[in-house]
């Protein structure tokens, strides 16, 4: 068994080269002694340092491993995400620094420029980047909450950026936000290539040249013990089983209310409004990255109260960023309000995108036990999320329509209320499986 073998291989990496071979009852004795200090825990023991960060509580061997997914796992899917904003975002940053009257951009050419990425997107996506991440559930939230939370910092350097590289207007013939495009170019591909190079795939055929033979092991039992299946073919009953489930369908839901009730389409809201109230292009680039921080800020708050406060509850942070998002995008709609709590709904009004990683979380946490359907799942959340987005903006959120983008207001605060009726149908549908299951267990073991 595969605790066994990490067992004996670390036995053998620290003995002398010349041990002779133990009889057989010893050599029994010896496996029973170190399968019980196997690195790798069924349950994972929780402490108040946990509560910090996970691996504080691991053995010296998982933290090894766990780092090295960090490293190099999270660290670049970041990196993904960040440029994936960077890239994604930039646009709108160029937009109120210029290129709109440069370009006689004065219809709703803005709204076509996001969709073109979106379709892009949903076309070219690979799904499910996270059903390939050897987490487990005490781990997979605050690890998904900091690779969604690069998003908003991406957002923050595109401002910032954009601030920094006006300053070349001019220079070469060109306009400062062409530099803008320009400099996002040469931060982007190195990114995009070491991922080439870096990514493991999935535990059970991961040729990774950075994890040993143990290290493999050791992940593949700690999917294990998470319950997780290896992978296998999809076939006409694995289908019928997904779609058969009430999985698929609500856990895509949350994420389409979540996705499209977040971020204002697209468009740079809040950027429009102060350069309609005549503020500087360094003004209209630096003060929307407020919000962005705020909503980096919120994003590490959701997980680790999700994990401590909430002893793993998902929903909770979900109700939470439904009721901002109610409460400022009405104020927004009626517009007409004072301009002190207008700057304060702008500012505060991109908490709620700090949920994206829970709700993935969630999907993983409820699918875990079929390695097909989680990832379908997952990918079906993210897809058809982005489908929405690629035409609704169209309609709520045209460009001609702002800063006061009265029907996009009043959509967030459906969207939002649908946020928290999903989560709280999710959340009752969830508890009824888990105590249905949990009897048609008690009945076996009968």
């Amino acid at each position: 068994m595969e605790s066994k073998e990490i067992s004996s291989i670390k036995a053998t990496a620290e003995a002398d080269g010349d041990v002779k071979a133990k009889s057989t009852d010893h050599s029994d004795a010896d496996s029973t002694h170190t399968e019980s200090l196997s690195p790798v825990a069924e349950k994972p023991k929780q402490t108040w340092r946990s509560y910090f960060w996970d691996t504080f509580d691991k053995s010296p061997e998982e933290r090894r491993f766990l780092f090295k997914l960090d490293a190099v796992i999270l660290t670049f899917a970041s990196l993904g995400y960040f440029i994936k904003y960077l890239d994604q975002v930039n646009v709108n940053s160029a937009f109120v620094s210029g290129m709109k009257e440069d370009l006689g951009l004065y219809g709703n050419q803005l709204n076509y420029m996001v969709t073109c990425w979106t379709v892009g997107y949903v076309i070219g996506e690979i799904p499910s980047i996270l059903s390939e991440v050897g987490d487990r559930k005490d781990e997979l939230a605050k690890r998904s909450c900091i690779f969604h939370a690069s998003g908003s910092i991406g957002s923050m350097f595109s401002g910032y950026l954009m601030t920094a590289v006006y300053r070349l207007n001019g220079t070469h013939g060109y306009h400062g936000w062409q530099w803008l495009f320009i400099i996002n170019t040469i931060i982007s591909l190195p990114i995009a290539m070491a991922g080439f190079f870096f990514f493991p795939d999935v535990p059970e055929i991961t040729r990774a040249w950075w994890l040993t033979k143990e290290e493999i092991v050791l992940a593949n039992k700690r999917m294990q013990f998470e319950g997780r299946a290896n992978r296998g073919k999809y076939t006409k009953a694995t289908f019928k089983k997904i779609f058969t489930s009430w999985h698929i369908y609500a856990l895509t839901l949350l994420y389409i209310f979540f996705n499209n009730g977040a971020g204002y389409g697209g468009q740079p809201a809040f950027a429009l409004w102060l350069k309609q109230e005549g503020y500087s292009i360094a003004a209209i680039n630096s003060y929307p990255t407020i919000a962005s921080a705020l909503a980096v800020l919120f994003t590490y708050i959701y997980a680790w109260t999700s994990d401590s406060v909430f002893k793993g509850a998902r929903w909770p942070p979900m109700i939470f960023s439904g009721t901002v998002s109610i409460i400022v995008n009405t104020s927004l709609a009626v517009w007409n309000i004072p301009t002190g709590w207008k700057w304060f709904c702008y500012i505060i009004g991109m908490i709620g995108g700090g949920i994206s990683g829970l709700t993935f979380a969630w999907a993983h946490e409820i699918c875990s036990e079929d390695n097909e359907e989680r990832a379908f799942v997952v990918a079906s959340m993210n897809e058809m999320a982005y489908v929405i987005q690629a035409w609704l903006p169209l309609i709520i959120w045209q460009q001609v329509d702002g800063p006061r983008y009265h029907k996009g207001f009043v959509t967030m605060v459906f969207l939002g209320a649908g946020l928290i009726v999903t989560a709280l149908t999710i959340r009752v549908l969830h508890h009824r499986e888990r105590a249905q299951k949990a009897r048609r267990t008690n009945t076996g073991a009968a």
